[in-house]
């Protein structure tokens, strides 16, 4: 068995957490880009929204996480039995994610859903792929909000479409690699073709936030949605 070995180093990450929401049962956070979600087994990479918030919260959890490069919301658990019932309307698909991204191209449909399933790729670690044999079932809906462009720090500018994505499943990248099966990857996405489009020196930050949260609060039963102001 071959062993992987992870050489990733987060550069440091000088943005805030902002607690958009907190009660005695869980947190709803607003994650900047460019800050882990789980601090990383190299001590270059200890500093995480975790190792941040269990100094204030001891015995926090994250019920979920975020893509390194993705911003926006996450929903922290302040004990145990929260963090189970409220991972247990994740696995129920009770929990409404959405999100916006800003894809290189402009997009020919307004609205759809991507349905590729996806497996992970052994030979490109921490790369996922779409394979229709060994995937898992994998579907993603957009709408098209905006046809509009980007201006990169040379000038350049980029068409690009924004839209909202909305994950009918929970894979791995799924939103990054179903954008880029689609023909039209997220804007700095350096994993799946995002970068490609535009020249070394000026990629902008991963282009893909989470701005809409919705669940059940785990104790009163109460539906509530959480949003985000979008940063691009």
């Amino acid at each position: 068995m071959v062993s992987i070995i992870d050489t990733f180093i987060a550069p440091p990450c000088e943005a805030t957490i902002e607690i958009l929401y907190q009660d005695d049962a869980l947190l709803v956070i607003n994650k900047p880009s460019g800050l882990l979600s789980l601090s990383g087994k190299n001590p270059l990479n200890w500093d995480s929204v975790h190792h941040r918030l269990v100094q204030q919260f001891p015995g926090c959890t994250l019920v979920h996480r975020l893509d390194f490069g993705t911003s926006g919301l996450m929903l922290i658990a302040l004990n145990k039995a929260i963090n189970a019932a409220l991972c247990q309307q994740f696995s129920q698909r009770t929990v409404g994610k959405t999100y916006h991204a800003l894809l290189c191209g402009h997009l020919f449909e307004d609205s759809g859903i991507i349905d590729a399933p996806i497996a992970k790729d052994p030979a490109n670690f921490p790369l996922m792929r779409i394979d229709s044999t060994t995937g898992k079932p994998a579907q993603s809906r957009f709408q098209v909000e905006q046809r509009t462009g980007y201006t990169l720090a040379s000038g350049v500018k980029l068409p690009v479409t924004r839209v909202k994505l909305s994950p009918l499943t929970g894979r791995t990248h799924q939103l990054r690699l179903h954008c880029h099966y689609f023909g039209y990857p997220i804007l700095g996405c350096d994993l799946y073709g995002g970068r490609e489009l535009s020249e070394k020196g000026s990629h902008p930050r991963l282009m893909l936030h989470a701005s809409t949260l919705s669940f059940y609060h785990p104790l009163s039963g109460a539906p509530m949605t959480i949003k985000s102001p979008l940063p691009f």
